[in-house]
């Protein structure tokens, strides 16, 4: 994929008995400090956990690998990258707020994003839970990415619009909530990275595993 924002190239992700690979490398793990995670596309309507008594599709109907944990999770309906790894000290690390990983999202809004909500939300949005930390935000031009299953309801006579919003926080239903006090509602949310990793060459359902990922390493603090 190119490497500019606001497109997505749906190639095929090569990953070549994930599960015996990902099984190998945490057996070689435990003499490094290096770990492995899995990138994932969520698509809408999946649930961001493996199991559901209601019959719903889960991450379980995508991803056959044992041990294997969400680091943070994405509502049933947002799309876009989920991050897994086995490594409870790497999920706490890009988890934990005190460490302000940067989370950046393609949000389709309904209204015009006028200068002044974009400064709403870079200043902070004063929510029922208390007011969010600046974040950052433009308006992007429609990015290519995949259709939605089933299809955004918009409302007739009525403009949308999207924007590239940037949060380093993660509390429920964050962004929706952000963007409605703002005053223009969220129509869809595709969370496009966390840190440095993409959802680049990654179509809905596809995974790609990246292994002796370095704790240390620059992208998983800011």
């Amino acid at each position: 994929m190119s490497s500019g924002r606001g497109k997505i190239h749906h190639s095929v992700t090569i990953l070549a008995d994930v599960h015996a690979v990902y099984a190998c490398s945490c057996l070689s793990r435990r003499s490094r400090p290096m770990t492995d995670i899995l990138l994932f596309n969520k698509p809408y309507g999946v649930l961001s956990q493996f199991t559901d008594t209601e019959g719903r599709e889960t991450l379980a109907d995508f991803i056959d690998i044992p041990n294997i944990y969400t680091v943070g999770r994405l509502d049933r309906d947002s799309e876009g990258l989920l991050l897994l790894t086995g490594d409870g000290k790497f999920k706490h690390r890009i988890a934990d707020p005190t460490h302000k990983v940067w989370k950046t999202y393609w949000v389709q809004v309904e209204g015009t994003p006028d200068d002044d909500f974009l400064q709403q939300l870079r200043d902070g949005v004063e929510l029922k839970n208390g007011k969010t930390r600046p974040a950052k935000a433009r308006v992007i031009d429609a990015p290519d990415v995949w259709p939605r299953t089933p299809p955004v309801r918009f409302r007739k006579n009525v403009p949308d619009h999207w924007i590239e919003l940037s949060i380093c926080e993660g509390r429920n239903r964050q962004v929706r909530r952000m963007t409605a006090k703002a005053g223009c509602p969220t129509l869809r949310l595709i969370r496009y990275s966390i840190d440095a990793w993409t959802l680049d060459g990654l179509a809905p359902g596809e995974s790609q595993l990246l292994t002796n990922i370095k704790l240390s390493d620059k992208r998983t603090m800011h």
